[in-house]
């Protein structure tokens, strides 16, 4: 109890300091998403980038140096997935390492005999139950500045710790009620066999065939693909769309037309103005 107490009032002594200059530069710049939403959730972003940047533990490796513009980024799209949500700002969450770029890993793997070997990996990032998130910083910019490549590593790794919230990597979050958890399972469970078959026949899909992997990577990547290319996965994936839209409370498909309806009625303002002044 006390402990909370002393949390909130830091946090709301942290709210009341005006968003820095710099930081908002380095989030328009790296999170195009930004520009989308509306008045109130562009604050409540900047209000959650700036909790979660001061409770979380840094650490650059391999020579990385722990940046504003690291953190800024960082935090913009992990707090981007909880926006709309009921969170406490990722709590088993307590370090963020960030490599330079992609690192090299040894993982155990048991064969069919039960024989235990350790097999290298080279990996973008990792989402560590009960413990850290790892990112390669390139490729998180990189991904987060192409918003529309179906790729980002930092959106695929918090939307593994949302999974973990229960417990299990199981590719299912916490939902709301048993209609929510039927609907979930029915939607999920044919649209990740749709892309294990489609992976399996080396057939293209929206979705990256890394998500028949498992149920777990596979929420992971349709959460990247919602993100990132709301309006296709709205047009061919309707069902996904919707049951990832009731999710995350967010509705990024209309977000992106009504930014382009607004460049139109700008583009026919400015015709009208030219024809006017001729």
């Amino acid at each position: 109890m006390v402990f909370s107490w002393f949390r909130n009032r830091h946090r709301a002594e942290l709210l009341e300091q005006p968003f820095p200059d710099a930081w908002m530069e380095f989030l328009q710049a790296n999170v195009p998403q930004y520009a989308d939403l509306a008045t109130e959730e562009q604050k409540q972003l900047c209000d959650d980038i700036r909790v979660f940047i001061a409770e979380k533990n840094w650490e650059g490796c391999g020579g990385q140096r722990i940046t504003d513009e690291v953190q800024v980024t960082i935090a913009a799209y992990a707090c981007l997935l909880i926006l709309n949500i009921k969170h406490d700002y990722y709590p088993d969450v307590e370090s963020i390492l960030v490599y330079p770029s992609g690192y090299d890993v040894k993982n155990r793997v048991a064969d069919a005999s039960g024989v235990v070997d350790e097999a290298p990996a080279h990996l973008l990032g990792e989402a560590w139950k009960q413990g850290p998130v790892v990112l390669s910083w390139v490729d998180a910019l990189v991904g987060g500045q192409d918003s529309k490549d179906g790729h980002n590593v930092v959106l695929h790794e918090f939307a593994h710790k949302l999974d973990l919230l229960d417990g299990a990597a199981d590719g299912v979050p916490r939902l709301e009620s048993d209609g929510d958890y039927d609907r979930w399972s029915d939607v999920m469970s044919a649209e990740y066999e749709m892309l294990v078959q489609q992976s399996e026949q080396g057939k293209a899909s929206l979705l990256d065939s890394y998500g028949a992997t498992n149920a777990a990577e596979f929420f992971a990547v349709a959460t990247e693909c919602f993100f990132e290319k709301p309006g296709q996965m709205l047009q061919s994936h309707a069902r996904l769309y919707e049951v990832m839209k009731a999710f995350y409370r967010q509705d990024p498909a209309a977000r992106a037309t009504g930014r382009q309806g607004v460049h139109t009625a700008d583009a026919l303002e400015t015709v009208k103005s030219l024809i006017n002044h001729h």
